[in-house]
């Protein structure tokens, strides 16, 4: 039997089978070169991994839903980058589980903002907004002033170490110690203040 395009739109059956099969052989051809590619899959230069009262401070990033309104990547236009700095590029992100990028950003992009603002203006924007940015429709924070609870940071690092993380059995070992007396404020300001840090210090 010969097929013809209007057998293929007759037989419905068909016409999925072959849409499914298009799709997926399109889907391996752009995806599978990708693993290959060493500058998507290896760190850039001196990138570090969270130490962990950073690695706090990301889970709570991502448990508060802050993704949502904060993107953490610069798309390389001239806009973007005049306004945030250098471009994202994913050799940077290696060591994110789940990785920030994203476009909607209903306040700014946050990639760079490591370093931009002291740790007390960070203390005052979580806890209160309107008091360093008086239009800000974020929510307040101030709750997480509270001390780090129900986090055993030694295990999720051990974790990540298996994962490809370069954590040291001592740096695991002390993790603990590192995050004692600390608030989930402290933590997430930590992680606020390493973003980008270390791309612009390779590239400066």
């Amino acid at each position: 039997m010969k097929i013809t395009h209007d057998t293929i739109e007759r037989k419905t059956g068909l016409l999925i089978a072959l849409v499914i099969l298009v799709v997926s052989i399109g889907g391996l051809v752009e995806i599978v070169p990708l693993f290959f590619q060493k500058n998507l899959i290896e760190p850039v230069a001196g990138l570090k991994p969270y130490d962990p009262l950073s690695q706090i401070g990301r889970d709570i990033y991502v448990r508060e839903g802050c993704y949502n309104c904060h993107s953490q990547m610069i798309r390389p236009f001239r806009a973007e980058t005049e306004r945030y700095g250098p471009y994202s590029v994913a050799g940077e992100f290696v060591y994110d589980r789940p990785f920030q990028w994203g476009s909607k950003r209903t306040g700014p992009d946050l990639a760079r903002v490591g370093g931009r603002y002291s740790d007390e203006w960070h203390r005052l924007h979580l806890s209160n907004p309107r008091d360093v940015v008086p239009e800000s429709n974020m929510p307040r924070y101030a709750f997480l002033d509270r001390p780090i609870g129900g986090a055993d940071i030694a295990q999720r690092l051990k974790v990540l170490k298996m994962l490809g993380h370069p954590y040291s059995d001592e740096e695991i070992a002390k993790s603990g110690e590192t995050i004692k007396g600390k608030t989930e404020l402290d933590a997430l300001i930590a992680y606020l203040q390493g973003l980008g840090t270390q791309i612009k210090a390779v590239k400066g």
